[in-house]
């Protein structure tokens, strides 16, 4: 009975090792976001890891772009979908997260700012100092889609403009 008990330990004990290896090697595996190429270390606070069933797995930027991800793959079934968590940094699985909509922090990749907390007095903070509304991960994902169009436009116009400044820069 013993020698099972603790083979049983032992093998939880290899996996949460295991995942918690994969969650901070997330950065080094995918350096950069493959739909708009943000450098997710600097925006290691919003960054999302989703893991296919085939094994493969893709890191982003945001929300945003794993939206993007998940509509234009929709044949490849999601294992899990990891976010940061905007406190620590650190993945934690986006349906168990507290997710915060709104309020005057500004988003990455859209107008309406989505952020993810593991605890959820944390969410309470932030909303308290910066507003936004509790929100569901299924909630956040569909507003996701509904954005897209207005977030797109305003995506494109910023790399405008910046493109912009440096042609203005370079004369």
């Amino acid at each position: 009975m013993k020698k099972s008990m603790f083979i049983v330990v032992a093998a939880v004990f290899c996996i949460a090792l295991s995942l918690a290896f994969a969650a901070s090697d997330d950065i080094v595996k995918h350096p950069a976001c493959k739909h708009c190429g943000m450098d997710r270390e600097k925006f290691s606070h919003s960054r999302t890891l989703i893991e296919y069933e085939d094994g493969s797995s893709i890191g982003l930027c945001s929300l945003h772009c794993a939206a993007v991800e998940l509509a234009l793959n929709i044949d490849k079934i999601p294992k899990t979908v990891m976010v940061a968590d905007y406190s620590s940094k650190a993945l934690i699985d986006a349906e168990q997260a507290t997710w915060v909509m709104g309020g005057s922090k500004s988003g990455v990749m859209t107008r309406t700012p989505k952020w993810a907390f593991e605890k959820k007095a944390d969410a309470d903070a932030f909303i308290k100092e910066n507003g936004g509304n509790p929100a569901s991960f299924d909630s956040v994902l569909k507003a996701s889609y509904s954005d897209m169009y207005e977030d797109t436009k305003m995506i494109r116009e910023k790399r405008r403009m910046m493109k912009q400044k440096t042609m203005e820069h370079k004369h």
